[in-house]
């Protein structure tokens, strides 16, 4: 009894096999660019395509506000934290405890500053203003520049307050009496970030045009790089002068209309004081954004360099590390911190819960991060977590698939585990309504999947580890699947009209395209299925186009057979069998003159064994075989002196009359019509009056054309 429940069950499985597509697919997750299209959760990855554990990162108790937008740390080690929409300035002691310091009328504290005093200065937005608080916080408008926003704030070594303004864009010079003095003028809306050079230059980026330009102490502003982009969003320098430039947004406008380069203005000097006020009042802009963006380093020869481009994560925030020689920078909406080492190569640092990383502080051997959507404050350690997850991309199979196994290449160090499981559904998004996960996975070298069959599927990856110092590495994960096959689809099936070829391209020789060749030779060409619009058109008497489409969502290769029948017959006559082009022409020469359907049979026969190929068929409309000549009966001419009367009768037993001529020499051949007046029937009647010409020939010549371009000619003298 035991073996026939065996031979059954295997039997089972037998044909739940044959009625897939013969050939497995498999789906390869095993590079850097390969799993970024996945969730990392504590993961990291090299540029090289390996996963690990990510530093570990210990958030901060912070306020509930909805977006946090600046961070400063005082000599103290004291914390200030910007906030919007709220216009709250909060203080974090050394030992991480918050207190609401002041409050602003503004909705939102982009930048914050220190000057040597202690006191805190605050760049704010919209109705822009900076305010000045004191260390007992007690704060009031220290300056007013009638601006909208105030993005950026900046000390120099003189003591100087720089400030990077909006929407009239430029940069002022503010004296501790709180004077201030324009220094560039530009004609973009906005500055949105500044860095000192070793040197003393002042390197700043713009809103608008996407802008980097350099401010030489006492001289006059040069554009240094135009990016292709909206701004440049952030910049950071190195010792040996290289510039990093975060440029993001649309493509500028300066770019798609080509206008001229923006004109910089450094001799204007406005003196404002604290008194003055702005009445137009404008909400902050949204972080929202998901944008193209790209990284730039500018070498001090000012040649630009792209070090990475995403179409889908914006750049917020830069940081150099000079002891480390590397580059990090954050980004929305995947809340991604990458980091490029020296050698320039980029790798995935961490992924965090909020969607834009907006801010990057280095303070005390630490690198705070400022988060939002939602808004987070967070410390990110050298150290390496103990745990972490990998939340693949889901995978299309296009159609109900069949799991086979799944296996992945790692190392897992003693102390270390990597558990896999996968999941399956039949939307695109896992929802409530996808199978639960599958038991974990041990065997790395191929385990059974578990998921039942569905269209999609995705995997996860658990990394554990018992001591900080070292993780399991994966390298690449190999998921196996066959698809349920089926069948092809006939999208289009048409007829050329009759006697139009195509001439077989790319020579456009004199070979008709479609036409019988050996099926050998045609199964070895991939591209020949597709009508080129290259293809030259000609006109070959007797000759029968047919042009198709069909896919097949298996990918399936498919063959092609056609047949023909009469209107009046039942049965179907092959006229190709195991055709893969998706044209064919034929000679209706050996047809006899009639109404016939042409129907085409596509098969994926090549991909599937017998037995279990799939097919589908398409009828085409009627198709006229018309190869007889017209006729001309009754032709009779009546002479009287140079006049001539013509009288006959045209007839076509299946196609309409087109065109009629007659040829008297010396004359050229011309055009006559029927008595109604126009050519549009099978039987026409003509009755013309003509005028002879001089010294002509006594004989008339009619031609007869029907709309099959078939010639029927008469010859009578008179």
């Amino acid at each position: 009894m035991k073996r026939t429940l065996t031979v059954i069950f295997v039997s089972m499985i037998f044909m739940v096999q044959v009625l897939q597509g013969v050939v497995p697919r498999k789906w390869d997750t095993r590079n850097f660019r390969d799993f970024l299209k996945g969730k990392f959760e504590g993961i990291s990855v090299s540029y090289e395509g390996v996963l690990s554990l990510s530093p570990n990162e210990e958030k901060i108790e912070a306020p509930a506000e909805e977006f946090f937008l600046s961070l400063l740390f005082d000599q103290e080690g004291v914390g200030y934290l910007g906030t919007g929409h709220s216009g709250r300035i909060y203080k974090i002691s050394k030992a991480g405890q918050l207190e609401l310091y002041f409050q602003v009328p503004e909705m939102d504290i982009y930048c914050l500053a220190h000057d040597r005093g202690g006191n805190l200065y605050a760049g704010t937005s919209p109705n822009g203003k900076i305010w000045k608080i004191t260390p007992e916080g007690k704060g009031e408008i220290f300056f007013n520049p009638r601006e909208r926003y105030i993005w950026d704030l900046l000390f120099t070594e003189r003591g100087v307050l720089l400030a990077a303004v909006g929407e009239s864009g430029g940069i002022y010079e503010i004296t501790p009496q709180g004077e201030g003095r324009l220094i560039l003028k530009a004609e973009e809306n906005h500055i949105l970030c500044m860095e000192k050079a070793r040197n003393g230059d002042l390197i700043a980026g713009s809103g608008g045009k996407g802008l980097l330009y350099r401010i030489p102490q006492g001289k006059t502003a040069s554009v240094l790089f135009e990016s292709p982009y909206e701004e440049i969003k952030s910049i950071t320098l190195d010792r040996e002068g290289n510039i990093y430039a975060a440029a993001g947004g649309e493509i500028s406008k300066a770019k798609k209309e080509e206008k001229t380069p923006v004109s910089v203005r450094t001799e204007t000097e406005v003196t404002v004081t604290a008194s003055s006020t702005s009445a137009d009042l404008r909400e902050a802009p949204s972080l929202d954004r998901s944008q193209p963006s790209t990284l730039f380093k500018i070498g001090p020869d000012g040649v630009p360099k792209n070090l990475w481009h995403s179409n889908e994560e914006l750049i917020y925030s830069l940081l150099w590390q000079e002891v480390e020689r590397k580059l990090i920078f954050g980004t929305g909406n995947k809340g991604r911190i990458y980091v490029v080492d020296k050698d320039e190569k980029v790798s995935l640092l961490v992924q965090k819960d909020s969607e834009q990383v907006y801010s990057l502080l280095p303070f005390d051997s630490k690198i705070y991060t400022l988060s939002n959507n939602p808004s987070n404050l967070s410390i990110l350690h050298s150290d390496q977590r103990f745990e972490g997850e990998y939340l693949s991309q889901v995978l299309d199979a296009k159609t109900i698939s069949t799991w086979g196994k799944i296996k992945w290449e790692a190392q897992t160090p003693t102390g270390t585990i990597l558990q896999f499981q996968t999941r399956s559904g039949n939307s695109s998004m896992p929802n409530d309504a996808w199978n639960a996960w599958s038991p974990p996975y041990q065997r790395n070298t191929g385990e059974q999947i578990l998921s039942p069959k569905t269209r999609y599927i995705q995997f996860k990856i658990i990394f554990k580890t018992q001591s900080g110092k070292v993780s399991p590495q994966l390298q690449k994960v190999t998921l196996f699947y066959l698809q349920a096959n089926i069948a092809p689809v006939i999208k289009k099936l048409e007829l050329l009209p009759a006697n139009e070829v195509y001439l077989k391209p790319p020579e456009q020789k004199e070979v008709i395209w479609g036409l019988d060749v050996d099926l050998s030779e045609k199964i070895e060409d991939k591209d020949k299925s597709k009508i080129s619009i290259l293809a030259k058109k000609a006109e070959k008497k007797g000759f029968q186009t047919i042009t198709w489409e069909a896919a097949d969502e298996n990918d399936d290769k498919l063959l092609f057979s056609l047949y023909i029948r009469g209107e009046a017959e039942s049965r179907w006559r092959i006229l190709k069998e195991k055709w893969t082009d998706k044209i064919y022409a034929f000679d209706t020469l050996s047809f006899p003159d009639g109404v016939y359907f042409v129907k085409l049979e596509a098969s994926d026969g090549l991909s599937n064994p017998e037995g279990v190929e799939l097919k589908s068929e398409k009828t085409s409309r009627p198709m006229i075989v018309d190869n007889s000549l017209p006729a001309i009966r009754n032709f009779q001419v009546t002479r009287d002196g140079n006049k001539l009367v013509v009288t006959f009768q045209a007839e076509d037993i299946l196609s309409h009359i087109e065109e009629v001529r007659y040829l008297i020499r010396p004359n050229e051949w011309k055009s006559i019509f029927p008595i109604d007046g126009i050519c549009d029937s099978m039987i026409e009647d003509f009755k013309v009056n003509l005028t002879l010409p001089p010294n002509f020939d006594n004989l008339i010549t009619v031609k007869v054309i029907d709309s099959y371009h078939n010639i029927g000619v008469y010859r009578k003298t008179f």
